[in-house]
């Protein structure tokens, strides 16, 4: 028999559980993945020497306001691209915490089609996305990483204790993202490993599945992190990539940190700063909205290991941004 003292007991149990409940369904609740302060990042555009390849490879550095150790996030540019390229990623990336590196690679960048005839032009491109300049990303990516431990260790230099490098995430569009797939988990043919172990976390905008490969053989065992971005329209008919190749590499990776956006009605360059030549589409003002706020929440949750922000990618969150025809998932 119940008992008045009893009784209040399990009241005040009840009341204790709906607090816990509501505590744990609004954890998020304050957290935004798009506010950000009003101070710009700082620039620093530097060039990392590579004797070993007798190579140069500039870099632009946007560092945070605060002069604490921050995490490091490396941008690598599409076929054609600049350090200077996707600006509005790391302007907002940094101004939320991060130190972001874009790398720009020689013999794919902007010098492969500059003051050339379009054809000339295409061409040239066509010839750029070769594998001589996939060797060359990847081992560009190793050297930055090298070069940056060794500066962060050095007194006089700018980026002197800046650089949290025990948490580095990477990214990058279109060829930039097949050079992210190759260091942070992908398996290359004759089950070659380009994967660097400082890298915690990966982003790839405009995926793609290597030709003539098999997903789950090339995406099966990648244990990091990934968020994979794309749009219903994100082909390039240059190179032979259509939308439906940018599929495949979900549902190939294992479960345990894995995400997917797509974008309704984006084309290629919605992950750049403006509409590239060939576009057809109108762009989208919310799509780098969306961009902006599930990259963020992203780092946020695994190179800070914020768990609001888990919380707020892994639940409603995605939901306050998204439009109703954009896809997301993650397992």
């Amino acid at each position: 028999m119940l008992t008045g003292q009893s009784i209040i007991a399990l009241r005040a149990r009840h009341v204790c559980w709906l607090l816990v409940a509501s505590l744990a369904c609004f954890a998020f609740a304050d957290y935004n993945p798009l506010s950000r302060p009003e101070v710009e990042p700082t620039v620093l555009d530097l060039t990392v020497q590579d004797s070993a390849r007798d190579r140069e490879i500039p870099i632009r550095v946007m560092l945070p306001a605060s002069k604490q150790p921050a995490p490091v996030i490396l941008f690598s540019h599409g076929l054609g691209g600049t350090r200077t390229g996707s600006a509005f990623l790391g302007q907002h990336w940094s101004a939320r915490g991060y130190v972001t590196v874009y790398i720009q690679h020689h013999g794919s960048d902007d010098a492969v089609w500059k003051g050339k005839p379009l054809l000339e032009g295409l061409a040239a491109m066509r010839s750029a996305a070769s594998l001589d300049n996939f060797i060359l990303r990847v081992e560009d990516i190793k050297v930055v990483l090298d070069q940056l431990t060794a500066w962060n260790g050095q007194k006089d230099n700018p980026l002197a204790n800046r650089l949290d490098l025990a948490h580095i995430g990477m990214s990058g569009h279109s060829f930039g993202a097949v050079t992210t797939e190759a260091v942070s988990g992908e398996k290359l043919p004759g089950d070659v490993s380009a994967t660097d172990v400082r890298i915690k976390a990966a982003i790839a905008f405009s995926p793609s599945v290597p030709d003539q490969a098999e997903p789950a053989e090339v995406f099966g065992a990648v244990h990091l992190p990934w968020m994979l971005m794309t749009g219903t329209k994100d082909s390039v008919p240059l190179l032979g990539k259509q939308v439906d190749n940018r599929m495949l590499v979900y549902p190939a990776l294992p479960a345990g940190g894995k995400y997917e956006l797509v974008l309704e009605g984006a084309e290629h360059s919605v992950f750049t700063d403006r509409a590239l030549p060939g576009d057809h589409e109108p762009r989208n003002p919310n799509h780098h909205r969306v961009i902006l706020a599930l990259s963020t929440a992203f780092w946020d949750a695994w190179l800070k290991s914020d768990h609001d922000a888990l919380a707020w990618l892994e639940g409603k969150g995605p939901s306050t941004v998204l439009e109703a025809a954009d896809r997301w998932q993650h397992k």
